[in-house]
């Protein structure tokens, strides 16, 4: 989970009303907003690898691909979330402007600071999405994806891809990627760099 909230309790037409001003983006749930922080190279490289890839694989479809700010809207504004990635076909969410509330395919990129939250609590609220059919999370530290997919009973598997040769499968969008191609780019070396002033 990011790293602060603030106190106040929000209703959800407050919280989108005060996004469409905000300087920095907030995730919200249960009337609790917090402040998204700024990503690494590897997290932004990866997201839009995978933004372009199914871009490119759908277009033509009725589905839509949106990149980290467009947000998800779960149980009637519950909580609101940006996934790094997400994937919609459904025709109601083509006239929704400021969120979504079908997502099939969520994509989330690790960092260490919300790993532990993308994999635990976010993922339960995701799960709530009666339309999502896959949830991945991809480590920009590493060659190494794991896609959450819902079987024909409800109930989530994983399938965990892993190494630069690997082919990343996603069954939801009938999808195939090498994991070369997600991970174009990426210097795994800066994961331990840090940035000076000046």
């Amino acid at each position: 989970m990011p790293a602060s909230a603030e106190s106040l309790s929000l209703t959800p037409e407050a919280y989108l009303e005060g996004e469409k001003t905000a300087q920095i983006k907030h995730e919200y749930v249960q009337g609790r907003v917090y402040a998204m922080v700024g990503a690494a190279d590897g997290h932004v490289r990866l997201t839009m690898n995978f933004g372009f890839r199914l871009h490119t694989h759908l277009r033509g479809t009725p589905c839509s691909v949106y990149i980290a700010d467009m947000k998800v809207r779960i149980d009637g504004g519950e909580a609101f979330f940006y996934p790094d990635v997400l994937v919609t076909c459904d025709a109601g969410d083509r006239k929704r402007n400021y969120y979504k509330d079908h997502p099939i395919l969520v994509v989330e990129v690790l960092s260490p600071s919300t790993e532990g939250y993308d994999r635990g609590e976010k993922f339960a609220w995701y799960r709530r999405l009666p339309s999502l059919r896959e949830y991945v999370l991809a480590d920009p530290r590493r060659y190494a994806v794991d896609v959450f997919r819902r079987n024909e009973q409800g109930r989530w598997e994983l399938f965990g891809f892993a190494g630069e040769d690997a082919w990343v499968a996603l069954t939801s969008i009938d999808f195939g990627v090498p994991m070369a191609d997600l991970y174009e780019g990426l210097d795994f070396s800066l994961d331990e760099a840090t940035d000076a002033a000046g």
